[in-house]
């Protein structure tokens, strides 16, 4: 995601000519999974998620099928993780990527099934995906490699139906020497007891906040309820990090919450409700990450009110709110992303050859406040 670097007025200060100067926390970060990992607790976590998957209960469709066995549950997968890429990525928001990238693991399917998805290739392609299922020994391997490349992070996308199989990968990583923090990047369709037992385990949550209408998320995600469980999620993990990210002595994101919003055609995605419902409940001290980058792809075509990218006036309505609502800390996308963020999984190890990833060039830095 190829993002415009909006910092927050709280990390800006007058320098002695007048001008705005940046200023980073100075801090040595440890991950609280290791310490979880010392104690036990880290062992004890991933029990309690694994026999979650005995009657599937990972995600709050609530499938009760035995992944223990192999069963495949709605998000078609059974008991081993599916990975279908793992790779520095540059494209996610610049207190993440850094000047090594954030080590993402794209996890193959998924629990929604949206018809514009950008990731389609890998999330709902469940009859090919089986071909990438791995073991946790091989799971925890990558963490690894990806730490030795230098990465900033481990970034886990789309981790919801395998949460479980993460946290007992995470284990014998954590034995290996892996120490770097863990994004949680998720559709935000996350069950409150799986978020509780993440609680340390995950340090930076990033989930993505859809849809204010659960009819539009039915009709374009054939998920139910959607609304009412991500914004409890979200709050959950708010609870565990709370609004102000820690910033690294490197002057990256160590722990915190970035809330992602898409902006979709049409308001599909009722900008306007979702914002209001950080403010009121979250409060406008949160960090948010406000997108542009759709372009109608998969089945979107299917759709007249999706079929078409975002209109400069939508997306400039979508900033004007932040300023209303006093939402000023995150970042906001250059208008121009839908050009350029389109993911190829036919090419695993670099399945984003654009601006976005590999031919990254420096984002620019301008406000929306």
């Amino acid at each position: 995601m190829q993002c415009n670097n909006t910092l927050s007025q709280t990390l800006r200060q007058l320098d002695s000519d007048g001008n705005f100067a940046i200023f980073f926390p100075v801090m040595t970060f440890v991950p609280s999974y290791i310490a979880l990992e010392h104690t036990g607790e880290l062992r004890r976590r991933a029990r309690a998620l694994e026999a979650m998957l005995g009657s599937c209960t990972l995600c709050p469709h609530d499938c009760g099928n035995d992944r223990l066995r192999g069963d495949i549950a709605r998000c078609y997968s059974g008991y081993l993780p599916i990975v279908s890429a793992y790779t520095a990525h540059f494209g996610e928001e610049p207190a993440l990527v850094g000047t090594h990238g954030v080590g993402n693991i794209f996890f193959g399917n998924c629990n929604l099934r949206c018809v514009y998805c950008q990731n389609y290739q890998i999330s709902q392609n469940f009859r090919s995906e089986r071909r990438n299922e791995v073991t946790l020994d091989r799971l925890a391997a990558m963490m690894i490699e990806l730490q030795e490349k230098g990465c900033h992070s481990i970034g886990l996308v789309s981790p919801t139906h395998f949460a479980a199989q993460i946290v007992l990968a995470l284990e014998l990583a954590v034995a290996r020497g892996l120490h770097l923090p863990l994004i949680y990047n998720t559709n935000a369709f996350d069950a409150l007891p799986v978020l509780r037992l993440l609680d340390g385990v995950v340090d930076i949550y990033l989930p993505d906040l859809k849809y204010s209408d659960d009819d539009m998320g039915y009709q374009y995600s054939k998920i139910n309820n959607y609304t009412a469980h991500a914004r409890a999620a979200v709050a959950e993990m708010h609870r565990q990090v709370g609004s102000h990210p820690l910033f690294g002595e490197d002057g990256l994101v160590k722990r915190g919450l970035i809330i992602r919003h898409l902006v979709l055609p049409n308001d599909i995605a009722g900008s306007r409700e979702t914002l209001q419902w950080i403010r009121d409940t979250l409060g406008p001290d949160v960090w948010l990450s406000v997108m542009s980058q759709y372009f109608p792809t998969h089945k979107a075509s299917a759709h007249p009110l999706l079929d078409r990218k975002v209109r400069s006036g939508e997306y400039d309505k979508v900033l004007s709110l932040l300023e209303r609502y006093g939402l000023d800390n995150g970042w906001a996308q250059d208008f121009e992303a839908a050009e350029y963020y389109r993911p190829e999984f036919e090419d695993p190890e670099q399945p984003f050859k654009g601006l976005a990833d590999n031919d990254v060039e420096e984002p620019t830095k301008q406000g929306v406040q």
